[in-house]
């Protein structure tokens, strides 16, 4: 059978990500940049953890850094195209001031989506790990290119400032689909909780005099991994693994009235399974528990409950 071309764009694409995933020499540059952004958010104090949490996107819901990267790719999209008409209509002198604000526009969305990516690529390892630094100084180049280019058309509009802007759009679309691998591939700031369908009914786990208080403890609810904790006098159970990169949180411990990933310190709260610090960005998958005959029985929190304090499960 014959290789068509889209097959061919995507081997050479898988062979591109594949490479860079296997430059270990990028390793000492990575470990460089994290200790120095550590000293940089040690430098915020008290305020480094709300900082942190809005760059995030903990208080969203889910990561800020996608939503932000729309803005230099749409508006830098645009500045290209004003670029091309002003080139192609000389009579027509909007285009080019069109285009510049447009640059404009994307350099400070650029500013924001390099400052959110970096804040996320803190937390990431391995392949990921170098696939993102390359992927972040793909975009640090083509918003450099840009501001430039920006700079430059202030005071005159030539083939120089416009083959600026030009590759620095090009970077930039090299660069998302890079992201894309990490997002669909790597699975970065995708939510790592199950959301099972079972069980809907309570089914027995553990017998209460087992578990210890104040310390998650892992059982198994039918096919589903949860976290059970007593902790004042009430029982609290959530899915095992972590939103951000599935770390088992049944290894974390309590802290401020919250459970915390042994891997990334996230935090969330244990009334509530809210995320209260990142890296994580969702909350965690909620059951409901009740004590029957000496055990403890979990099910799967239904929709119509979500509004329910988790501190309200029932006794029997």
């Amino acid at each position: 059978m014959a290789v068509t071309p889209e097959q061919r764009m995507r081997e050479a694409g898988e062979r591109v990500v594949e490479v860079i995933a296997r430059q270990e020499w990028l390793n000492p540059w990575g470990y460089k940049l994290e200790h120095a952004m550590a000293v940089g958010w040690n430098l915020l104090g008290g305020r480094r953890d709300r900082v942190r949490n809005v760059l995030h996107g903990t208080w969203l819901g889910h990561p800020l850094h996608p939503m932000l990267t729309d803005v230099p790719l749409g508006a830098w999209t645009m500045a290209f195209a004003f670029d091309c008409l002003d080139v192609r209509s000389r009579e027509h002198a909007h285009f080019a001031p069109a285009a510049q604000m447009a640059l404009g526009v994307g350099i400070v969305g650029g500013a924001g989506a390099a400052l959110t990516g970096l804040t996320d690529w803190q937390y990431t390892h391995d392949d990921a790990r170098r696939t993102g630094l390359v992927h972040g100084m793909l975009n640090l180049t083509a918003l450099g290119l840009s501001v430039w280019s920006w700079s430059r058309r202030r005071t005159q509009r030539d083939g120089p400032s416009r083959l600026a802007s030009g590759l620095g759009y090009a970077l930039a679309l090299g660069s998302a689909f890079l992201g894309g691998n990490l997002v669909f591939r790597e699975r970065i700031g995708v939510d790592r909780t199950e959301h099972p369908l079972e069980p809907r009914e309570f089914v027995p786990v553990l017998f209460e005099s087992e578990l210890v208080d104040e310390r998650p403890q892992h059982v198994r609810a039918g096919d589903a991994d949860v976290i059970l904790v007593r902790s004042g006098g009430r029982l609290y159970a959530y899915g095992e693994h972590c939103p951000h990169l599935g770390a088992p949180l049944s290894d974390g411990w309590l802290s401020d009235g919250g459970i915390v990933c042994p891997w990334h310190g996230a935090r969330f709260e244990l009334s509530t399974g809210s995320t209260v610090k990142g890296p994580a960005t969702s909350r965690l998958t909620r059951f409901e528990t009740c004590v029957r005959d000496g055990r403890i029985e979990v099910r799967l929190l239904a929709p119509e409950h979500e509004a329910v304090p988790r501190t309200t499960a029932r006794q029997r």
